[in-house]
């Protein structure tokens, strides 16, 4: 005789697997969780320089040629940003050898007051983000903000030293306008690897 309780859950469970396939998106569908076309026309490498985690100056300009994935952090930031910078890591583990070669990753600090170059490089290392290919970045306050402004982001810093800011990736082709935006925590690392690739091959 079934006991009627199972019963119950193996409807249950039935329903619930129904429920997952059907927002599954379907083959083909370009679109996944967090991974958004451009919005933004800006070029987003202009001819800015700021100083990496070696504490080498690097021009922004000089970045082009080939895809470019970029965020924002800060070393201090307790919040989103170990989220965000482990998400990329991910992200770098997916390319592989293509990083550096094919495609370059640059963090920019959102508190340059307080991240040295110093500081960037023990939170890259600390991270496993000491990769070839993945740039952190600091500068003049004033030159961050200018960059911020090209991606329509701005940092806004609280009474307790914590700065407000967005969890938004981007996909820089390699003329430097965006192809794809992120929400940074929701989206795959294999959606940006993907994207990357089919940056990496147009035309």
């Amino acid at each position: 005789m079934i006991d009627i309780r199972n019963k119950y859950y193996i409807r249950v469970l039935a329903i619930v697997s129904l429920a997952a396939m059907l927002t599954l998106p379907a083959c083909g569908n370009r679109e996944a969780l967090g991974d958004y076309p451009a919005a933004n026309a800006n070029n987003c490498l202009p001819d800015v320089s700021l100083i990496d985690q070696h504490g080498a100056t690097v021009s922004l300009a000089a970045l082009k040629g080939k895809p470019v994935l970029i965020d924002f952090i800060y070393t201090s930031c307790a919040s989103t940003c170990p989220l965000l910078t482990a998400k990329m890591a991910a992200v770098a583990h997916k390319l592989g050898p293509a990083l550096g070669a094919d495609v370059t990753m640059v963090s920019i600090s959102l508190d340059p007051e307080h991240d040295t170059s110093a500081e960037l490089a023990k939170y890259a290392k600390s991270y496993g983000a000491d990769a070839r290919g993945w740039i952190f970045l600091t500068g003049p306050p004033a030159k961050i903000d200018q960059v911020l402004a090209l991606f329509n982001l701005r940092r806004t810093r609280e009474s307790n030293g914590s700065i407000t800011h967005s969890i938004a990736a981007f996909l820089l082709g390699p003329d430097g306008h965006q192809i794809r935006q992120y929400n940074a925590l929701d989206v795959s690392p294999d959606a940006v690897a993907d994207d990357i690739d089919r940056a990496g091959n147009k035309g």
